[in-house]
């Protein structure tokens, strides 16, 4: 009996370990499958809200940590990071030598990650390739992951086709949907009542789930990166004092701490004339934070969420700026500029019942909600995919006829 095949998945944001949960639960429970956990980047900080101990409470095994970031809000500090988790994980993969190392998008974690694998010559798979954000430096990170990569897993059809456009071998890339969806259709969302409890606060009538992150291919320096933006985005909500705010903060990339500080200080000064009006939460979880989706009245800001899980909850995103210049969308997106009186305006569509009534049933592009399974779809290429030779790649010629890489 041949000694299980070791999956190696890594972890470094709040959001990412959310679209791999079913992943994780899926290969754990396979025997013919080894799942190996190393936990990197914001999950290991108590300023990110130390969700480490989220994956623990689920019960899941951490098989390495790697520490590799630091307290900065500069370019300067993202690459120093990427080098302190380029050292980690060569220590990583030295100590669990992988048959199959697990990437999931575009952050600058995952890139440390990939580059130590291949230096220590282990194959590696990567989830939600051939997307575009244009708005930051991520659109560049997923495409370098993409080239690294032997083994592709995309969310929809144009994206396969984009990735095999990069060169990539058709047998090798695979349009599974998007994993979010997956929590969509195996997680019991909370109702309300139960989601006010885990939350720790009431729910008022209209509520608004915002997160915004900076745009890191912005002009402006480390230090104002996405200031003028947010303030924008605090004084469009300004415009609905009826409405609550629950707000996510972002992710540790340049420009996050400096936003995350502003929306701590409009929260604050919202907490003295209408306590309960606004709320701060560093990190939710895929279950509060879906439960929340689900009952919000419009999803704000430039999270992938909003265009990716939101469409199948029925419930109108407004995307703002540039981040997401470049994703498929569906028609409960709003697009608008990061000026006020443009944000004010979406967020006024989005509510507008005539427009929302013609706009029921969204078709999601990331596919629909009863074909979810991209997490099963992914078990299934890990598992059976041949090894041998997997390492080298030879570059796939556009103008040769693609074979469509189907996963039942």
């Amino acid at each position: 009996m041949s000694a299980p095949r070791r999956i190696c998945v890594v972890t470094g944001t709040r959001a990412e370990y959310g679209l791999l949960y079913w992943l994780l639960r899926d290969i754990a429970a396979d025997p013919a499958l080894e799942l190996q956990l190393v936990v990197t980047g914001m999950h290991l900080s108590p300023e990110f809200g130390l969700t480490v101990r989220d994956i623990e409470r689920d019960g899941f095994a951490i098989d390495q940590r790697v520490e590799m970031l630091l307290s900065s809000d500069t370019g300067v500090g993202t690459a120093k990071a990427m080098g302190l988790g380029l050292i980690g994980f060569a220590d990583a993969w030295s100590a669990r030598r992988p048959d199959i190392v697990v990437l999931l998008g575009d952050r600058f974690e995952m890139l440390a990650a990939a580059s130590a694998a291949l230096a220590l010559r282990l194959p590696m798979a990567h989830i939600h390739g051939g997307e575009l954000t244009e708005g930051a430096m991520d659109d560049a990170i997923r495409h370098a992951l993409s080239k690294l990569a032997h083994l592709h897993f995309t969310a929809a059809e144009d994206y396969r086709q984009r990735v095999i456009r990069m060169g990539e071998a058709p047998e090798r890339v695979y349009n599974v949907g998007a994993p979010g969806l997956d929590n969509l259709l195996r997680l019991p969302l909370l109702e309300r009542a139960a989601l006010a409890e885990a939350l720790g606060h009431a729910l008022r009538g209209m509520v608004f789930l915002v997160t915004f992150h900076p745009e890191t291919l912005s002009k402006t320096s480390d230090e104002t990166q996405g200031l003028s933006e947010v303030d924008a985005l605090l004084a469009a909500l300004d415009t609905f004092p009826d409405a609550q705010v629950v707000l996510t903060l972002p992710n540790a990339d340049p420009g996050g701490r400096g936003i995350a500080g502003r929306l701590r200080e409009w929260a604050a000064d919202w907490a003295r004339r209408d306590p309960g009006r606004v709320q701060v939460h560093a990190s939710l979880g895929s279950l509060r934070y879906l439960s929340l989706m689900r009952a919000a009245s419009v999803v704000i800001g430039n999270s992938s969420s909003g265009l990716l899980e939101a469409p199948s909850l029925n419930v109108p995103s407004v995307n703002i700026g540039a981040r997401q210049r470049g994703r498929l969308r569906a028609g409960s997106v709003l697009d608008c500029a990061a000026q006020a009186e443009d944000i004010a305006r979406a967020i006024l569509q989005a509510l507008d019942p005539a427009w929302r009534a013609a706009r029921r049933g969204w078709e999601n592009p990331y596919g629909p909600l009863d074909e979810a399974g991209a997490s099963r779809r992914i078990l299934q290429v890990l598992r059976t995919a041949d090894l041998d030779g997997l390492l080298c790649k030879r570059f796939h010629d556009v103008a040769c006829n693609s074979t469509p890489g189907a996963v039942e």
